[in-house]
C-alpha cells in the first residue's frame, strides 16, 4: 500500500514539475531581429529593450540582437536607439505579430557645427564632475556575458565564456565584487598558454579611462564631430597624450552624459596596443549603466624552448618572440538596480579566468538570451574549428565535464 502511495505521490510530481517547464517555456518570448541604417549599413551597438522594466541587450557589430520577454510584457514598449539616429519605439505585441524583424533608423541631423560652444576641456571637466550624477552609482548587479578568445601566432587557439554577476557602482568607483556563475570553453589548441594574473574582467575596469589611467586634464581635447542621442545634440571630443595614445568621449550637449568611449593606446607598459569601446545606455531612472564593451591586446611572449626545440626538429628559423593577443567582447544581459533584491557572494582571489573551475551546465546556455553570432565571433570561432575541423559545439561537449 506504502508503494502504491509514493508511486501515486512521484507521479503527482513529475506532472507538476513537466507543467510548471512547460509553462516557463510558454512565458519565455524570444525577441529577435536586425537594425539597419537607411543606406542598408547594420548598425552596430544600439540599445534595444523595454527600458522601464531594464529588459533588453544591445545590437551586435552586425546590427543583430536578442533577449526575452515574457507575457507580462506584451503591452509594453520596446525602444530601439543609437548614437547618430532617431529613436524607434514599438509596443511587445506589435513586434511579434510584425512578419519583418528588420527595422531601420533615420539619421538625425545635428546643427551644433552652427552653435558657439564651450572650450573642449571645460565640456570634459564638466562630464566628469557630474560623472557620479549621470551613471548608475548606487549598488547594482550587471548579468554580465564575458567572452575572450586567445590569440598565438595570429590564430585563434582557445575560447572561453562565462556569465558573471557584477556587484558595481558605476564608472565613478570601482568593481565591488563578482561571482563567476557559469563557464564553457573550447579545447585548448594553445602551445604557449599565458595566463593573466587576474580575471579578465578586472582588465576591464583597469582599461576604463572614466575608472584609471592618464588624468583627463593631460590630454589635449578637440572636437571632432557632433551627432545625436535620444533627443540630445551629442559632441564628440577626442583627448590626444604627447605619446600618441587617445580616448574618445560622446558627450551630451545639455546633459553632459558620457554614452560612449574608444581607447587607442600604442603606447603602453606591457604590450604592443590595446583598442578599446564601452558602451552605455539608461535604465529605467535615466541613469547610464555599461551595456557593451569590446576591446583587444596585442603583445608577444619569448619562445619557450620546447616551441624552440619544435622550430629546430621541423628545420624552421628559430624565432625570439611569438605574437600573442586576447580579444574581448562583452554584454550586459540583466541589470538589478534594487538594492534590496541584491544577494551577493562575490569573489575575491585574483588569477586567470581559465582557473576558475565551474560545472558545465548545457540548459543554461540554452536558456539565456545568447546574442546573435556576430562575423567577429564567426571569424574566431571559424579559426578555432578549422584547426582539427571539430565543430565549436562539440568542443564544448567534450571540454567540460
Amino acid at each position: 500500500m506504502r508503494r502504491s502511495f509514493n508511486f501515486i505521490n512521484f507521479i503527482i510530481f513529475l506532472f507538476a514539475f513537466l507543467q510548471s517547464g512547460l509553462t516557463l517555456a510558454q512565458n519565455n518570448i524570444i525577441i529577435e531581429g536586425m537594425i539597419y541604417d537607411e543606406y542598408n549599413y547594420p548598425i552596430p551597438y544600439a540599445s534595444v529593450g523595454i527600458v522601464e522594466k531594464n529588459i533588453g541587450s544591445s545590437s551586435t557589430e552586425d546590427g543583430g540582437f536578442k533577449f526575452f520577454v515574457t507575457n507580462k510584457e506584451l503591452l509594453d514598449t520596446i525602444e530601439i536607439s543609437s548614437i547618430g539616429f532617431q529613436s524607434l519605439k514599438i509596443t511587445v505585441q506589435d513586434f511579434i505579430a510584425r512578419k519583418d524583424k528588420t527595422f531601420i533608423l533615420k539619421e538625425m541631423i545635428t546643427e551644433l557645427g552652427e552653435v558657439s560652444i564651450e572650450s573642449p576641456r571645460n565640456i570634459v571637466k564638466k562630464a566628469v564632475k557630474k560623472l557620479k550624477e549621470n551613471t548608475l552609482s548606487n549598488k547594482h548587479k550587471l548579468g554580465i556575458l564575458y567572452r575572450r578568445w586567445s590569440v598565438e601566432d595570429n590564430i585563434c587557439r582557445y575560447f572561453i565564456e562565462q556569465y558573471i554577476d557584477v556587484l558595481d557602482r558605476g564608472p565613478s568607483s570601482y568593481i565591488q565584487a563578482f561571482d563567476v556563475k557559469q563557464s564553457r570553453n573550447s579545447s585548448d589548441y594553445r602551445f604557449i598558454k599565458n595566463e593573466q594574473d587576474r580575471h579578465a574582467l578586472k582588465f576591464m575596469e583597469l582599461n576604463n579611462p572614466l575608472r584609471n589611467g592618464p588624468p583627463i586634464s593631460s590630454y589635449d581635447w578637440k572636437k571632432i564631430d557632433d551627432t545625436f542621442y535620444e533627443n540630445e545634440d551629442v559632441i564628440v571630443l577626442q583627448g590626444n597624450l604627447r605619446n600618441g595614445n587617445t580616448i574618445t568621449f560622446y558627450i551630451g550637449f545639455d546633459t553632459f552624459k558620457i554614452y560612449k568611449i574608444k581607447k587607442n593606446t600604442t603606447v603602453m607598459n606591457q604590450g604592443k596596443r590595446l583598442t578599446a569601446l564601452y558602451i552605455y545606455k539608461n535604465n529605467n531612472q535615466g541613469k547610464l549603466y555599461l551595456s557593451y564593451h569590446k576591446r583587444q591586446w596585442e603583445g608577444a611572449v619569448g619562445t619557450p624552448d620546447h616551441i624552440r626545440r619544435a622550430m629546430r626538429q621541423a628545420g624552421e628559423k628559430e624565432r625570439n618572440y611569438i605574437p600573442i593577443s586576447y580579444r574581448h567582447e562583452i554584454f550586459v544581459l540583466d541589470l538589478e538596480n534594487d538594492g534590496n533584491k541584491i544577494k551577493f557572494q562575490g569573489e575575491y582571489e585574483q588569477k586567470d579566468m581559465t582557473l576558475y573551475k565551474i560545472p558545465y551546465d548545457k540548459s543554461f546556455w540554452t536558456s539565456i538570451s545568447i546574442p546573435p553570432a556576430t562575423k567577429f565571433y564567426k571569424k574566431n570561432i571559424g579559426e578555432l574549428e578549422s584547426l582539427y575541423d571539430v565543430p565549436i559545439e562539440t568542443q564544448f561537449q567534450y571540454s567540460n565535464r
